[in-house]
């Protein structure tokens, strides 16, 4: 008998426990589609704003237009052809994707930053190879303006760069 209410004790105490509501403040809050890029004061640029607001930001190809660069695509190659300094190491093998949106300015910002080898297994690159990478893609400031219906819209934007070897082979898209 003894067994048998210890036993309903512990179930009525385990059925409590479960049932606990969590408060406001412990609710998480999901992002409106995986892959958005939330502000966050300890790593973007707090001058950088979006124009019209976080739940508004497009993907460059709802615009029914592919990557736009003043200058096309030759300019951006260019850039990193003559910038990046390659660092020679026969591990430094994969894909290095920036990630970040671009304002209704032509304004970059809130930047972030996905290593992978080449099976897309994370894997992470020598920090001067994306520190380079990174602050060459912050210093592009010639992002098209990209409008709906005639009025400029906020939209996400990538670079993928190809690396072997520590060199870089290719950019997409």
């Amino acid at each position: 008998m003894k067994k048998s209410i210890l036993k309903l004790t512990l179930l009525f105490l385990m059925l409590c426990s479960c049932q606990t509501e969590k408060k406001d403040s412990e609710k998480k809050e999901y992002l409106r589609w995986v892959g958005d890029i939330e502000q966050n004061d300890k790593i973007d640029e707090t001058e950088f704003k979006v124009c019209n607001g976080d739940a508004n930001i497009l993907q460059y190809f709802n615009l029914g237009k592919g990557p736009i660069y003043s200058g096309e695509k030759s300019k951006i190659l260019n850039t990193f052809k003559t910038k990046y300094q390659p660092i020679s190491d026969k591990n430094q093998n994969g894909l290095i994707r920036i990630r970040f949106i671009v304002n209704c300015k032509g304004n970059a910002g809130r930047f972030r930053v996905l290593q992978s080898d080449y099976d897309y297994q994370e894997k992470e690159f020598d920090n001067e190879i994306v520190s380079q990478f990174l602050n060459i893609t912050k210093g592009i400031d010639n992002w098209v303006v990209l409008e709906r219906d005639e009025v400029p819209v906020d939209y996400y934007m990538y670079l993928i760069f190809k690396i072997t070897d520590g060199e870089l082979i290719e950019i997409l898209p």
